[in-house]
């Protein structure tokens, strides 16, 4: 969808992109929020390891049905009220967590899930054209790589508060069956964060209604139809889509799995891993923007770190999980398990997949651009099959061997990522 910005004054573009940052910022924490979550909601509703994959399935699976919809309802009501309306939808999603957490039913968690993927789909689909359009076209690149970082640097942040204040009040409850009692008061312990976020958020869908953000106005729509069916003849495309599918499936498998598999193990704090994973994830941002294109090419850039990706799946997979060698050489006050660690680090190998494939898919479209973009933002649905198949492939058991085991499903995801490296970008035609 392209679109131009109205009568807007150069000078005056701080204050738009603050709200922008802060808005980009909001989506980061409740997305990555999602790895603290899954294993609390593991514990006190005792899920298989696939039933907590849900967890993460629902709030995913709302942008494979909801990215189109949200296209018209922003061509309907324009940018600034669809930045509203997503929050607004966010809202919702979080007082649905209320009654679910009074109730205890799996299923109004899932459904409160998905209503928060169906909002974050809207606000994403309003905010992510105002980086590109807000300021000159030049500098376009750096305002994407400064939202990347806030982004993942909510994901860092999210997770301590979660632990701060929902489960610093239960300690030694790790590897024992739980009461009645407990699984109540541990259950409760979400209704007042969830309720303070979405008031939060409700007050800052108000706010964004009377802030001084310029409307954004959409050039005359061409045959969708036609178009959607030329660009997917571009293989460079339609293997781009592809490989951002795999690359958000193992994005979130290391970010919002890490946790779970934390609690398998008996680590008393897995509410914070995710921390460590965005941390990575952040580090490798900052490194991608210092070294490229400076020192090595997207292309060179995007083969790095795909065979990081194998390696680091192969050792996680193989490695001893009683071994803290990696904990001790860095100094860490917690002797974390280096298998836990070096799932962590796949963050760093993941940080530059996505900033790499999408020029490299969009590369000579031409006017085929903005589909083959909408296109590629149909790959964050990866985040819901990604931890689906990792929960699937833990057979169902509900011990450490067998999570460990199924991190073997992010292997081909890499592979494939490689593959689109070295040869799929370049691909021309079908023949």
């Amino acid at each position: 969808m392209e679109a131009t910005v109205s009568k807007i004054n150069k000078q005056s573009n701080f204050i738009p992109m603050a709200i922008v940052a802060t808005l980009f910022f909001i989506l980061g924490f409740a997305t990555w929020l999602n790895g603290s979550l899954m294993p609390y909601l593991k514990q006190v509703l005792q899920l298989s390891p696939f039933q907590a994959s849900l967890i993460l399935f629902s709030f995913y699976i709302a942008v494979t049905f909801t990215a189109v919809p949200s296209a018209m309802i922003i061509r309907k009501v324009g940018y600034k009220n669809g930045m509203a309306l997503g929050m607004a939808t966010m809202m919702v999603a979080g007082l649905l967590f209320i009654p679910a957490a009074k109730t205890q039913v799996f299923v109004l968690f899932l459904f409160a899930q998905l209503v928060m993927g169906a909002g974050q789909t809207l606000l994403q689909t309003a905010v992510n054209p105002y980086v590109v359009r807000i300021g000159p076209e030049e500098s376009a690149a750096a305002r994407v790589s400064i939202m990347g970082i806030l982004n993942k640097g909510a994901g860092v942040i999210a997770p301590i508060v979660f632990t701060a204040l929902i489960l610093s009040d239960f300690t030694g409850l790790v590897g024992k069956d739980l009461s009645q009692a407990e699984i109540d008061s541990m259950a409760n312990s979400l209704i007042y964060p969830y309720l303070g976020m979405a008031l939060f958020i409700g007050a800052l869908a108000f706010a964004v209604t009377k802030m001084p953000l310029p409307e954004l106005i959409d050039d005359e729509e061409q045959g969708a139809k036609g178009q959607l069916k030329e660009a997917l003849s571009h293989p460079s495309l339609a293997l781009g889509v592809v490989a951002l599918f795999v690359y958000v499936a193992v994005e979130v498998i290391a970010g919002d799995t890490i946790g779970t598999f934390a609690l398998s193990l008996g680590i008393e704090k897995y509410s914070v891993m995710t921390s460590y994973t965005m941390s990575c994830m952040v580090l490798g941002y900052i490194v991608g923007i210092v070294l490229i294109p400076r020192v090595i090419s997207q292309q060179a850039a995007l083969s790095v770190s795909a065979i990081l990706g194998c390696v680091l799946t192969l050792a996680v997979v193989f490695s001893d999980t009683s071994s803290v060698l990696i904990a001790t050489a860095l100094g860490l006050e917690v002797q974390l398990p280096d298998t836990l660690l070096m799932i962590a680090v796949l963050g760093f190998a993941n940080a530059i997949v996505w900033p790499a494939v999408w020029p490299l898919a969009l590369s000579g479209l031409g006017k085929l651009t903005s589909v083959g973009s909408g296109l590629l933002v149909m790959g964050i649905a990866g985040g819901a099959f990604g931890p689906l198949f990792w929960g699937l492939a833990s057979g169902g058991v509900d011990s450490a061997a067998a999570q460990q085991g199924a991190y073997i499903v992010m292997l081909p995801c890499y592979l494939f990522i490689l593959f689109y490296a070295v040869k799929g970008h370049k691909m021309k035609s079908w023949k």
